[in-house]
């Protein structure tokens, strides 16, 4: 799936109406002061975690490596196609991403030590959305080879495939991950009523719905204690998004970034204790920190060109 065609699987489900001339006023005069609150706020804590991320320079997209107190990025890949998704393996020296490097969009793996990525699968369907499971023996993924779009899991050992979930022929599936314990994967479907978050338990492959039915969501990501699941939330032609936190027992909701802007891509931190995300809160999409404590936030990476999708490494840099 490409970048656009999944961020525009977010806009789902309806949301009020009001005057468009005050309100667009009123957003910008808000998108404004955040964008100034955050920009005054220099030096972020020290904290020695590392982000993945995709950054489109120039018209090409590739993936980089930056500090998470921001710094110079390094930059990982270098092919002209697209190097999207990229999610780190449990030991920290691999990620797993998805590139069109071979026409379709299929999963591969770069060691950061060096050396060029190698393919994880060949075929002619299209693979995407990889995320490796806590003890790194399985991987989840998205694929429409040899049938419409689904839910897989591959065993990295035997390369042995299993389906998960299939929602029919025009389903659009989105942004699979594994909660910490590996007994259930949270993903996003079109199935039905609209874009909602889903997971599923991989024992049983019995799935249960996690969004409100008004107002959907999408890029859906366990909390490191695996309680809660959050996700993007964006009604229906809305100019802004929230990324959100649900309980799964009680159903309660928590409103992580309300920012007047699109806001996408949620990661936590190997601690919980903070979270980074995408926000194009000055015009443009860049990664930010939130510090989950308090709610103060840090802008990460800068430079033209969009940036999107970040993933904590599981391990300090240096290691």
């Amino acid at each position: 799936m490409s970048r656009s065609r999944a961020a525009a699987l977010c806009a789902v489900i309806v949301a009020g109406a009001c005057l468009p001339c005050a309100c667009g006023r009123a957003r910008e005069e808000e998108r404004r002061r955040v964008a100034s609150d955050v920009g005054r706020t220099r030096s972020a804590p020290e904290v020695p975690w590392e982000l993945v991320y995709e950054h489109e320079v120039d018209g090409n997209v590739d993936l980089y490596l930056v500090p998470a107190v921001g710094g110079p990025p390094r930059r990982l890949t270098t092919h002209p196609r697209e190097d999207i998704h990229a999610r780190w393996m449990p030991d920290g020296r691999r990620i797993i991403f998805t590139s069109n490097r071979t026409v379709n969009p299929q999963l591969w793996e770069l060691s950061i030590d060096g050396g060029e990525p190698r393919p994880l699968r060949r075929n002619r369907g299209g693979e995407s959305q990889p995320d490796p499971s806590p003890d790194g023996r399985r991987l989840a993924f998205l694929s429409d080879h040899e049938g419409p779009q689904r839910l897989l899991v591959m065993d990295f050992a035997s390369g042995a495939v299993t389906e998960l979930v299939r929602h029919g022929e025009n389903t659009i599936f989105g942004n699979p991950h594994w909660s910490p314990d590996g007994s259930r994967i949270a993903f996003s479907s079109n199935h039905r009523i609209g874009h909602q978050i889903y997971y599923v338990d991989v024992a049983t492959r019995e799935v249960h719905r996690v969004s409100p039915v008004a107002s959907g969501g999408c890029e859906p990501r366990f909390t490191r204690d695996g309680r809660r699941v959050s996700y993007v939330s964006r009604a229906h032609l809305r100019p802004t998004s929230r990324l959100v936190e649900r309980d799964l027992e009680t159903g309660e909701e928590r409103v992580l970034v309300d920012w007047p802007a699109l806001n996408y891509d949620l990661a936590y931190s190997p601690d919980g204790a903070e979270i980074a995300f995408a926000s194009d809160i000055t015009g443009e999409f860049a990664l930010y920190r939130q510090r989950l404590s308090d709610g103060q936030a840090w802008r990460v990476t800068f430079g033209g060109g969009p940036a999107r999708y970040p993933d904590y490494r599981p391990v300090p840099a240096g290691r």
